[in-house]
């Protein structure tokens, strides 16, 4: 159950997050600052890159690395192949992963490795064998970690992870947090538009962190729920199965993070589709018992100790404007017309980074007020 009352009370929000998961999401801009510095002060404003790649292989662990390889196929899939390169082994440790290139990996791809450890053999690995079939690389990842020693043998580049700026949150968050993602994801945008694979300038970086920031300010604890976005949608979706329905090419990433990151700190299942092939997707569920008019047992139950049943709500999450081709209206009739609610989220107007940051923070902040608000301990 979902403790609405928490959600107003700064100083209990503040007790609940042992795992400094509101500071990590509030710092999301300045992560981003640095790590736009890092990556000048690694070099990458010098590179001069004889073209294009032919494909970005991208490497990592965890939600954040997925999120990560999610992203860079929406903003520069147009321009190159993007595939992520899942790991295998028996157990999500440092030391049991393996990562394999696949075997048209060659001279002409550039392979870009990004993790918040550091640590794993596996990512060494592989390094080396890009090195040995002539792939260029580049990594993000803390810069005092093995991995460094092994990139720089692979005559690669790596940038240094922007650390948080108060010190370091639980590691337990490292993967899923909003910081985290950022930290890795923004080096990487400063090199892809080097490479001229994508427009990431530093101003739109800059830009970048300031929508950040704006964000924070409206969705921090200290904002009341009526006027908090992220709060809204976290008691919104609170005892509630979220159908996440994007639309627009960035929106799409920021779903499916959307529903990992609901997973992994909040433990709440959600599915993910893009619009239009989201309604016939999801419309049996819609039809089915999780409806809100659905009640297929005896009306006359006695109901006082029973759990409310669980009903699907569908969250669209848009990064364009209603006008034009959209398949907003047909989403909406369908929710209705199943009594289900639904929650909209769309950017203020800015560029396209600005717009996908915006909606990366409003869905990270409600994540962690659902966490927080719904743990057995808050």
């Amino acid at each position: 159950m979902l403790d609405e009352s928490l959600l107003d009370t700064p100083q209990a929000l503040a007790r609940a997050d042992r795992r400094g998961l509101l500071r990590g999401a509030a710092e999301a801009g300045a992560r981003v600052r640095t790590a736009a510095r890092n990556a000048a002060e690694a070099g990458i404003p010098a590179l001069n890159p004889e073209g294009r790649p032919r494909a970005v292989l991208v490497a990592g662990s965890g939600t954040a690395a997925s999120g990560v390889a999610d992203l860079i196929t929406a903003l520069a899939g147009a321009s190159a192949p993007v595939t992520r390169i899942h790991p295998t082994g028996v157990a999500p440790a440092a030391g049991a992963m393996r990562w394999a290139l696949p075997g048209w990996a060659g001279p002409m791809d550039l392979l870009l490795i990004v993790t918040a450890d550091g640590s794993e053999p596996g990512l060494a690995l592989l390094a080396e064998q890009a090195y040995r079939r002539g792939s260029s690389v580049v990594a993000v990842a803390p810069s005092r970690s093995p991995l460094r020693e092994t990139v720089d043998g692979a005559r690669g580049l790596l940038v240094p992870l922007a650390t948080a700026p108060h010190g370091e949150y639980d590691a337990e968050t490292s993967a899923a947090g909003p910081g985290t993602l950022w930290a890795l994801f923004t080096p990487l945008l400063a090199l892809l538009d080097r490479v001229g694979l994508l427009t990431a300038p530093a101003e739109a970086l800059q830009g970048v962190a300031d929508r950040l920031d704006r964000t924070a300010e409206r969705c921090g604890p200290a904002v009341a729920t009526y006027s908090n976005p992220a709060k809204t949608l976290a008691a919104e979706l609170a005892d509630s199965l979220p159908l996440i329905w994007t639309e627009g090419d960035a929106a799409g990433p920021v779903g499916r993070r959307f529903a990992a990151v609901l997973a992994e700190l909040a433990g709440r299942p959600a599915l993910a589709a893009e619009l239009p092939e989201a309604l016939p997707a999801h419309g049996t569920l819609l039809a089915g018992r999780l409806a809100a008019a659905a009640d297929p047992d005896d009306f006359f139950r006695d109901r006082v100790d029973e759990p409310d049943p669980l009903h699907a709500r569908v969250v669209l999450l848009r990064d364009r404007p209603t006008g034009g081709l959209s398949a907003a209206p047909a989403a909406r009739e369908l929710a209705l017309g199943h009594t289900t609610a639904i929650s909209e989220l769309e950017p203020e107007e800015g560029t396209g980074l600005e717009a996908l940051a915006e909606l990366l923070a409003v869905t990270d902040f409600a994540a962690v007020y659902l966490a927080l608000a719904s743990a057995p301990e808050a």
